[in-house]
């Protein structure tokens, strides 16, 4: 139980989005808690944190929210949206948009960029290249327990 809730704290998700997931990683062939892992790295706010146009996760969502992002020349609004490879992530054009990722960028959260991103702070945009390995996931947290005390739920 506190594994599940480190995860739910560290990406922002309710108990009922979290348990989607864990669904969803199950359908899917491979580990369940690298898959569950794979789909919280890949959503759009998470990917936006990890770029560094954002100091935190929830202020990542925030500008999600607010439509100052978009993927492949289309603002998205969603911060669960699942980003895929080859997906451009680029800050819209508009001045204030603009000036807000800037601003975030000149106090990185994150020191490094994981292998799967790459990131352009002049033209402010980002390519998602594949999918995050295990050990680019910078939470201490065991995913096979998260998975274990979900198969005791449903």
């Amino acid at each position: 139980m506190e594994e599940k809730q480190k995860l739910r704290f560290n990406y922002g998700l309710t108990e009922s989005q979290l348990l989607r997931y864990v669904r969803k990683a199950r359908r899917v062939t491979g580990s369940t808690g690298q898959v569950l892992l794979q789909f919280l790295e890949m959503r759009l706010d998470n990917t936006i944190f990890r770029m560094g146009m954002a100091p935190t996760i929830p202020a990542a969502r925030q500008l999600v929210n607010h439509g100052h992002v978009t993927i492949n020349g289309r603002v998205v609004n969603i911060p669960s949206y699942q980003c895929r490879p080859g997906e451009e992530i680029a800050v819209r054009n508009r001045e204030k948009s603009r000036q807000l990722v800037t601003t975030n960028l000149q106090y990185p959260g994150l020191a490094n960029l994981p292998s799967h991103l790459e990131f352009d702070k002049n033209k402010l945009a980002g390519k998602v290249n594949g999918v995050i390995e295990r050990e680019w996931v910078a939470l201490q947290v065991n995913e096979l327990l998260v998975v274990e005390y979900y198969s005791r739920q449903a």
